[in-house]
């Protein structure tokens, strides 16, 4: 422990939850306006709020390509089922113009990912659970919210990560461990590399020491989520359990691509 904390003692810690990264791809437009990137032999959703949207579009319009360095906030869909594979997409930020701020930090396919290092009961790969950062602002509009409003505003992502040697173990909730005797919850600040052919990130190295002491963070409660999944019963009352539809045709799910020669 003493190595990385010379290693990153001129470092100034990231004290708060953050899920932000660099990737490139085409980019391809579907005829219900919405936005897909191929990355490697994977093609994923791009969300995109309607600014954003039109100026990639006009950016690639005026640069007559279909390719695009963009920054995006890393989303991720956990089924019920822990054999069932989660899958990826991304919400875009911007796109890249000239190489400055994060575009010059990062290389394609990095992510700085700071959260609680812990497993959760739907998947196998420890993940990296971002949740939203607590300020008043915040706090006064989930206090005026409809109840399914705050609850999805409040969604943590879970983002899947092999970190071989961690310095630090996921934690991992034991039900037979009274809460004062479960293991320590850590947050991690970490670089990490997102593998598309797996749709995990892997480590690369830390951004800052591991830390008991967690930022500030919204979370909704569990009562609150039961009641919009109630809610959502009695408005569907003749439809499936969405746990069962998932699984069946799980949404959104990365497309496989036929491989053809690469062109310099």
């Amino acid at each position: 422990m003493s190595e990385l904390l010379e290693q990153y003692q001129q470092q100034s810690p990231q004290n708060y939850f953050q899920a932000i990264g660099v990737i490139s791809g085409k980019i391809n437009f579907t005829e219900d306006k919405k936005l897909k990137i191929e990355i490697g032999r994977q093609e994923y959703p791009l969300i995109s709020k309607p600014k954003a949207f039109e100026a990639l579009k006009m950016c690639l319009k005026k640069k007559d390509t279909n390719e695009a360095t963009l920054l995006v906030y890393p989303k991720v869909t956990h089924f019920p089922k822990p054999d069932q594979p989660h899958q990826m997409y991304f919400q875009l930020v911007a796109h890249q113009e000239t190489p400055s701020g994060l575009f010059e930090e990062l290389n394609d396919g990095e992510f700085k990912l700071s959260g609680l290092w812990q497993f959760i009961p739907v998947c196998r790969t420890p993940c990296i659970s971002i949740f939203k950062n607590f300020n008043k602002e915040r706090l006064d509009f989930i206090k005026s919210a409809e109840t399914s409003l705050k609850v999805k505003f409040m969604k943590a992502s879970h983002l899947p990560i092999v970190w071989k040697d961690a310095i630090v173990p996921p934690f991992r909730f034991n039900p037979k461990v009274p809460k004062e005797e479960q293991a320590k919850r850590y947050f991690v600040q970490v670089k990490a590399k997102f593998n598309p052919d797996k749709n995990i990130f892997i480590f690369d190295s830390l951004m800052g020491l591991p830390t008991e002491e967690f930022p500030n963070f919204l979370k909704a409660s569990k009562t609150d989520k039961a009641k919009v999944a109630d809610e959502k019963r009695k408005s569907n009352p003749n439809k499936k359990p969405r746990a069962k539809q998932e699984s069946k045709t799980p949404l959104p799910k990365p497309i496989k691509k036929k491989v053809v020669p690469e062109t310099e």
